[in-house]
């Protein structure tokens, strides 16, 4: 593929994802949004099918869709996608359609809850929307909780290349919900800087009535926790018990 190819397609992927993904969370959280406070569940399986939708939608390019996936297959020695060799190149391309993919679909996302954000509620309340917080504010184990999260993601896309399932977007949609049930309480599970950076800048640029600060003391954490993750399960899973 060219590199206009690969760009479009994670784009439009990453696009598709926070379309559904800050979507849902707009549906919870805002005020007069017929899902108000439906709850975590409903978050968890929102994410997980945005994730299904995403990864079909940039399938000819392995459906990335996260900085730390990318980063994460090239440190394990992988092909990024089927022809798509790990290099330098290739690796911002992907990088770069990510992030914009993420502010453009966080953007769309504003759009279609426009009058609902026009509503009076909290700062914090409309910024959950777009990115991530902790519960409790403590940076170090917060990057921490963040690392585990993408580490376990990262280590299950690398074994998934020898499953015979092939359940592809569908499987990864559920661990997206495992991973979001069971380790998203801490930090809001970002696992992706594209996730959490790009919708950040889009809340920090977008007219938001009554809107408060963007976070920016914290936006390190999903984006550094993450990329550890990563790097971590691409120097650790292709090594054990030489499955690779």
């Amino acid at each position: 593929m060219s590199l206009a190819q690969i760009f479009l397609s994670e784009f439009f992927g990453t696009f598709i994802l926070i379309l559904f993904g800050a979507g849902v969370c707009a549906a919870v959280n805002l005020p007069k949004s017929k899902a108000q406070g439906s709850g975590w569940i409903v978050i968890a399986f929102g994410w997980g099918l945005a994730v299904f939708m995403g990864v079909y939608a940039a399938y000819a390019t392995g459906g990335h869709l996260n900085p730390a996936v990318t980063i994460g297959l090239a440190v394990a020695g992988k092909d990024l996608a089927a022809g798509v060799p790990a290099t330098a190149a290739n690796i911002c391309i992907y990088i770069l359609a990510q992030m914009l993919g993420a502010i453009v679909g966080a953007v769309a996302a504003w759009l279609a809850y426009k009058k609902h954000f026009d509503e009076q509620a909290p700062g914090e309340v409309k910024l959950s929307c777009f990115s991530t917080g902790p519960g409790i504010r403590s940076y170090g184990w917060n990057v921490v909780t963040e690392a585990i999260g993408t580490f376990a993601l990262v280590s299950w896309v690398i074994y998934n290349g020898k499953s015979p399932s092939e359940l592809g977007p569908l499987a990864v949609a559920f661990v997206i919900v495992a991973i979001g049930l069971s380790l998203g309480g801490p930090t809001g599970y970002a696992i992706n800087p594209a996730r959490d950076l790009g919708p950040r800048i889009a809340y920090a640029f977008l007219p938001i009535p009554g809107k408060g600060s963007a976070d920016w003391a914290y936006s390190w954490v999903p984006v550094v926790g993450p990329l550890i993750g990563g790097v971590v399960a691409g120097l650790l899973i292709p090594n054990m018990a030489g499955l690779f």
